[in-house]
């Protein structure tokens, strides 16, 4: 039975707009940093793109607009938005290498973990709370070692911040991807148990 405040049929609705649009400043996130060589542009853009993130999910709950498209499209955003953010950090040089792997060696490792569970008909997982607020903390670190290195009088401050919201940041998303074992698990049997002849 489907929830009151699930619609997911529903493709044209706020959340999955904000999504989208989230999606669409990706590359004007890496002009600024590149092109403009506006590291504090950029990285204010990118604090913005990850703040949108903990909105659009409170929209889609407060009016009603949870769907399923929703539900894959916003944690795609939130992956590609941190994965292209590490990268073009790290190769500006603004966060350290070592930081930059072990975001990144998550990211691959529940990415892989879910193109697999996928192939093998498993149902899809949804984002755990622990995992958006991973997630969360990341996506403002990451603005904050950016902006440490920009010409501004607060860059000392934002490095503070930086490993503030970046040691727990990590630490809850490698705890919310073990929490993830046996909700795979889970998947894996209702996903072989549809799959199986009635």
């Amino acid at each position: 039975m489907i929830e009151p405040e699930e619609v997911p049929d529903r493709i044209l609705t706020v959340p999955n707009f904000i999504s989208l649009v989230r999606l669409a400043c990706v590359p004007v996130f890496l002009w600024l940093l590149f092109g403009q060589d506006d590291r504090l542009g950029a990285a204010v853009l990118l604090g913005v793109l990850g703040a949108t993130d903990w909105v659009d999910g409170w929209i889609a709950r407060r009016f009603h607009q949870v769907s399923t498209v929703g539900k894959v499209l916003d944690p795609t955003a939130d992956r590609i938005m941190l994965l292209v953010a590490v990268v073009a950090i790290a190769v500006d040089g603004s966060v350290p290498v070592w930081f930059a792997a072990l975001t990144l060696g998550r990211e691959a490792a529940v990415s892989l973990v879910a193109l697999v569970l996928g192939a093998m008909g498993a149902r899809r997982i949804d984002v755990t709370w622990w995992g958006k607020t991973g997630t969360f903390l990341l996506m403002f670190c990451f603005p904050l070692f950016l902006s440490s290195h920009a010409d501004w009088a607060v860059a000392d401050a934002a490095r503070v911040l930086a490993w503030i919201c970046g040691i727990p940041g990590v630490a809850i998303s490698y705890y919310s991807a073990a929490g993830y074992v046996p909700f795979a698990r889970e998947a894996m049997r209702g996903g072989r148990a549809h799959c199986s002849p009635s």
